[in-house]
């Protein structure tokens, strides 16, 4: 990110950044002000780099970024990236110090709007013959002044229709399906199941209605797994107002089945969204506040999970640690979730131990980072494509950034293919960085060689 300089200070140019990041989102960014910072930074490095008994060419050396680039950056001529804060601060243990002086985009994470109430939203989906679709939540008086033939079947409120015994074979049908859907949403692009997860959800919710009390809660418990899970598809197509959508749908949902705890885990979502913009404040306050003690230790520890990615991008080893022994303690097996869906990722032996290695690359231990992610990723199953890209592309970004470009490039290639099957936005964003990194070696023969793909597979997975 560039930025001017004067006698006084640098001007960081947070606003044209977010702005362009919520473009690239579908989003209004709201509150996001130009940020004044001193030249502290650079100060601040040169002090600590001497301090430490290290040359310009010893700290590049450590963190793999050229003796030139870091001079400007000392001397307040060039802004230092997020990547090479980090490196920095770890490499002059620094404990988060130097972090803290380089100002993040900030920006509120919007919440979905409410059409007409709950109880007057109509979902409309188009699916067209050339494989198009899209979904949009409208009031009802919406859809009548459009002209719409029908929408008692699509409200919330929907016509008695169908039996007890129906609503019950449709709950036992429906859980078994949804670790079908699990499973392709693994190996697929999210557009390709999003219209079979949106309609079973309206089925559950619908067949509510007319089912006794017992099966009723069930049928709604489900449907809000079924939401929570189209909200995480959603933001998978790079749509983060829809993906707020769902999860509020997947929390309403929960609460009309008596499950009030699913609140909590919306909380973890939300600070999903928030930890991709790199807020890291918003990240921590949302991953906090859902590990209240009454809230299931499964949530609380996916909670405090979030919490140690908040802290790590914040710069705070120490803290991010401690999120992360709380977690492994809360996500200890247990058989809370009886015989509904387990929330959160069931495709990784040791989320804990995954969640450590990402942590670490974001806290400028690249080389730590990239063991960790090595081993964890040969005990995912080749059939989880979409967890084997996510961390994959991570791991690949840790070795980049270690200076191992060969390996990373090495890595990279072999994981564009499964990046443009899953099409992940969220993935895009780390694929994104990847490349920013790599093209800091424009010489060398393997990245040279892996650009055009490169450029290729971020084109057609870019929203």
């Amino acid at each position: 990110m560039e930025t001017g300089n004067n006698d006084t200070g640098l001007v960081w140019a947070a606003a044209p950044v977010a702005v362009l990041w919520g473009r690239l989102f579908g989003l209004e960014v709201a509150e996001v002000h130009t940020v004044r910072q001193p030249i502290h930074f650079g100060q601040e490095l040169r002090r600590l780099r001497i301090a430490s008994n290290l040359t310009l060419t010893d700290l590049a050396n450590r963190v793999h970024y050229s003796k030139g680039q870091l001079s400007k950056v000392e001397r307040g001529l060039k802004a230092p990236s997020r990547d090479l804060v980090r490196l920095c601060d770890a490499a002059l243990n620094a404990g988060g110090a130097l972090v803290r002086l380089v100002p993040a985009m900030q920006a509120k994470v919007a919440e979905p709007q409410a059409t007409e109430g709950a109880d007057e939203e109509v979902w409309l989906m188009r699916l067209s013959a050339d494989g198009q679709n899209w979904f949009q939540p409208m009031g009802r008086r919406q859809v009548l002044a459009a002209g719409a033939a029908s929408i008692a079947g699509m409200s919330i409120g929907g016509t008695e229709t169908g039996s007890r015994a129906g609503s019950e074979e449709l709950l036992r049908v429906s859980r078994s399906l949804f670790d079908q859907y699990r499973q392709l949403g693994q190996v697929t692009n999210p557009a390709v199941v999003l219209p079979a997860l949106i309609s079973q959800t309206h089925m559950l919710r619908e067949a509510a209605v007319t089912a006794d009390s017992v099966t009723r809660q069930g049928l709604l418990r489900l449907g809000s797994r079924y939401a929570e899970y189209v909200g995480w598809l959603v933001q998978e197509t790079g749509n983060e107002q829809g993906a707020l959508w769902w999860t509020r749908r997947a929390v309403e949902l929960a609460a009309a089945g008596g499950d009030r705890h699913l609140a909590a885990y919306a909380l973890v979502r939300r600070a999903l969204v928030t930890l991709y913009r790199e807020d890291a404040a918003q990240t921590i306050r949302l991953a906090q506040e859902a590990q209240d003690d009454q809230v299931p230790p499964r949530i609380r520890g996916l909670a405090a999970q979030r919490e140690a990615q908040g802290q790590a991008i914040n710069g705070d080893y120490d803290a991010c640690m401690r999120s992360l022994d709380r977690a492994r303690t809360l996500l200890t097996p247990r058989l809370e979730d009886g015989d509904g869906p387990v929330i959160g990722t069931t495709n990784l032996s040791d989320p804990v131990a995954m969640i450590t290695g990402w942590c670490l690359h974001d806290l400028g231990r690249p080389h730590e980072a990239a063991e960790i992610l090595d081993r964890e990723l040969a005990r995912v199953a080749s059939q989880a494509v979409r967890t084997k890209v996510r961390y994959g592309v991570r791991r690949a970004l840790a070795y980049a950034v270690a200076g191992e470009v060969d390996h990373a490039c090495t890595l990279t290639r072999d994981l564009l293919g499964g990046v443009i099957t899953v099409s992940s936005a969220t993935i895009a964003a780390d694929l994104r960085l990847l490349a920013r990194v790599l093209g800091r070696h424009p010489r060398n023969a393997q990245v040279r060689d892996l650009s055009p793909e490169l450029s290729t597979a971020l084109r057609i997975v870019t929203p």
